[in-house]
């Protein structure tokens, strides 16, 4: 084995993949920290910072023209002190930037490249630039010269305006207006606003490109819940129906891609996150509980098998995302042309395939950039299995063996192609959605390795990204490092995966860290004069201003989910600290959100929740009992917001929640049967013993 001949900077001694990535260019890259602070300030020169990740397509890009250019590595080693930051391991850095990038431009993405003062101000920034300019965009070299001319001969004119725009953005985060009152007016305005933005015929909401948000989904699913209106449970499966049968959605191998280029789903930005599939894995699963139609079930379970097959660690963590790149093509992996698919499966089966997946002789992507495969083909489904055998006479069953069938030999020969890279860090929120993913699974679809697999992740986190003592939590670990203090969403995300964990399991033990982690949460991050969450950790001298984040996106806000946590910790410990800074933070923030409440789904979710009564649902019995575990399943088939749910088995675990909640401590079963007890604030209904009532309880509306 022949060693790189090339000269490593000093990106070569961090654990990042995406860091290692450039730890070979020619560009004299400086992790963020203090060594390259002290050389800005000591020589005068200001900061080129570049954010990006590992998996992402256009970072790749802008490397391989430019990083890896030592004309342009010339010009950035002389004239600037260039800094490089994984923005999945520091997201606080990447916020702070982002927002001044779109403030300066308007837009955002990554690579995300940005100008700063020797004092970390921002001056001037954008995303992706040529190495010459091109169709409008200036380009990166002859920017860096303008941004060199000003710095010297306009000095103090862009020190003036760094300071402006740090003091634009930091003024933006103490902003705040009168509490309003929580009602409900605010969850139909968010709905229409959806309605009006749904396209009808393809599902998703706007035009391409199209990304999942499942958050979305999570609204909507409750807003149907809430006032019955079909119209809110239409446009959500009818949207899951469609990515799942289009080629963003891996035909072969499942797990969704981030997103579509195109409005149809067809066409992916290759590239696969561990945070859209946990998200995704819920929402089919509550569609499979509202519809029982087997598909939703199906997709769930299909994703979570790639998961456990190709994003998980030995040790039971799971790893952040895979690339869309591979051989340095985006996509190749993944696409077929019609002679690959010959070859594979042989005349007949490659027709009867390609009429089932849409393939064309010549291919059916033509990707504008260049940057695809030529001639392939993106599987997704194009024919129904009654289409198929009407095409090939035959029957629906037929056509539905034969293509299993074939999908199963394009998987075996698909996993002897180059793999797209790995990034194998471990990120402690993104395991907390994971988590919950699969314990939800595991409660939803009946699977009990489901309900191992969140487990042994959720202790691997506590192994690795825990510390006991003070009872705080890290953000990332890989190749044996546990590395940078947990932000909001850390303990927001981790928390959520634990109580679905404990509900799925009724272990005590997930509770009881939960409420630990969720009060050094209260304690770091909690806004006391103006109600919800900062997004970064207290103390932090490396950061310019202290964010507080609620857009949710491709994810959740961290106050979103942290708002959620509060309200579902409350009703499982009877702690009303919990309730009143939720609906204080809710208050808080509502005047914010009455322009667009589109902007936060899952907000609304929490909104939805305060407004409505609780439910608590406890079953008494042996766990090990068919009629309790009959009990149990009749509950978790079914989709429930704003309920939990309790066993009382008569032994140590009853005994120990009967610590944090009252009235378990009397429920018994009935009659020596496992019994249901419904409940509302802690005050329950009739207990039953009858399977068939408690079905018929848990079936009418909720009280709202």
């Amino acid at each position: 084995m022949t060693s790189d001949p090339r000269k490593p900077n000093r990106l070569a001694k961090e654990k990042s993949p995406y860091l290692l990535q450039h730890a070979y260019n020619p560009v004299d890259w400086h992790p963020w920290g203090a060594e390259a602070f002290e050389k800005a300030r000591h020589e005068n020169k200001p900061i080129f910072l570049s954010i990006g990740y590992s998996t992402c397509h256009w970072c790749h890009v802008m490397e391989h023209e430019s990083f890896e250019n030592a004309e342009i590595a010339e010009v950035l080693n002389r004239w600037f002190v260039p800094i490089k930051v994984d923005r999945e391991e520091r997201p606080d850095v990447d916020q702070i930037y982002m927002t001044a990038v779109q403030a300066m431009t308007g837009q955002g993405g990554w690579p995300l490249s940005a100008w700063l003062t020797p004092d970390l101000k921002p001056f001037y920034g954008g995303t992706y630039f040529p190495p010459r300019s091109l169709h409008g965009r200036p380009g990166f070299r002859e920017l860096l010269e303008r941004i060199h001319e000003a710095w010297e001969q306009q000095h103090e004119q862009v020190l003036q305006q760094g300071q402006q725009l740090h003091d634009a953005i930091a003024s933006a985060q103490t902003a705040s207006g009168e509490p309003g009152e929580l009602g409900s007016e605010l969850l139909r305005a968010g709905y229409n606003q959806f309605r009006s933005q749904y396209d009808d015929e393809h599902g998703g909401f706007g035009g391409a490109p199209k990304f999942p948000r499942p958050s979305q989904f999570n609204f909507l699913l409750r807003y149907w819940k809430r006032t019955g209106d079909a119209k809110a449970l239409e446009m959500t499966a009818h949207t899951l129906r469609q990515m799942a049968l289009g080629g963003m959605y891996d035909q072969l191998g499942g797990g969704f891609a981030r997103y579509s280029v195109d409005e149809r789903w067809h066409v992916p930005h290759f590239e696969k996150m561990l945070y859209d599939n946990a998200q995704l894995v819920v929402s089919y699963c509550e569609a499979w509980q509202i519809t029982r139609e087997p598909f939703f079930a199906d997709v769930a379970r299909d994703v979570l098998r790639y998961v456990m097959r190709d994003m998980t660690h030995p040790g039971g963590g799971f790893y952040s995302a895979e690339d869309a790149d591979s051989e340095g093509v985006e996509g190749k992996f993944y696409a077929w042309t019609t002679q690959e698919l010959r070859d594979a499966l042989g005349a007949d089966e490659a027709k009867f395939v390609g009429e089932y997946f849409g393939c064309e002789e010549d291919g059916n992507w033509n990707d504008p950039t260049d940057h695809g495969p030529k001639n392939a083909n993106v599987l997704f489904v194009a024919r129904t299995f009654e289409q198929m055998a009407k095409l090939f006479s035959g029957t629906p069953q037929q056509a539905h063996g034969r293509t299993e069938a074939a999908k199963r030999k394009l998987f075996e020969v698909r996993s002897q192609r180059v793999r797209p890279h790995l990034d194998d860090k471990i990120l402690t929120a993104w395991n907390g959605q994971m988590i919950g993913a699969f314990a939800r699974a595991a409660q939803a679809l009946d699977e009990p390795q489901y309900l191992a697999a969140a487990t042994r992740a959720a202790e691997f986190v506590l192994a690795k990204l825990y510390d006991p003592q003070a009872k705080t939590l890290l953000r990332r670990w890989r190749d044996g490092e546990a590395k940078v203090d947990g932000f909001l969403d850390d303990y927001a995300f981790f928390v959520a995966g634990l109580l679905e964990l404990y509900e799925a399991s009724f272990d005590p033990q997930w509770l009881d860290r939960a409420v630990e982690l969720t009060d050094t949460m209260i304690a770091r991050f909690h806004d006391k004069e103006a109600g919800g969450f900062w997004f970064a950790p207290p103390g932090q001298s490396d950061i310019i201003a202290r964010m507080k984040d609620d857009y949710d996106g491709a994810q959740p806000s961290g106050n979103s989910i942290a708002i959620a946590n509060l309200q579902k910790l409350a009703q499982l410990t009877g702690n009303p600290r919990y309730a009143a800074i939720a609906d204080e933070s809710l208050r808080q923030s509502l005047p914010r959100f009455r322009q667009s409440p589109t902007a936060v789904p899952q907000w609304l979710c929490a909104l939805d929740a305060a407004l409505a009564k609780h439910r608590q649902i406890v079953i008494a019995g042996a766990p090990a009992a068919a009629d309790t575990k009959a009990m149990l399943r009749a509950v978790r088939e079914r989709y429930l917001p704003n309920t939990i749910l309790l066993l009382a088995d008569g032994g140590p675990r009853q005994t120990a929640m009967a610590k944090r909640l009252k009235f378990l401590a009397d429920i018994k079963p009935l009659d020596g049967k496992a019994t249901a007890y419904v409940c509302e604030n802690y005050a329950c209904h009739a207990p039953t013993n009858d399977l068939a009532t408690l079905q018929k309880m848990l079936d009418e509306p909720p009280a709202k």
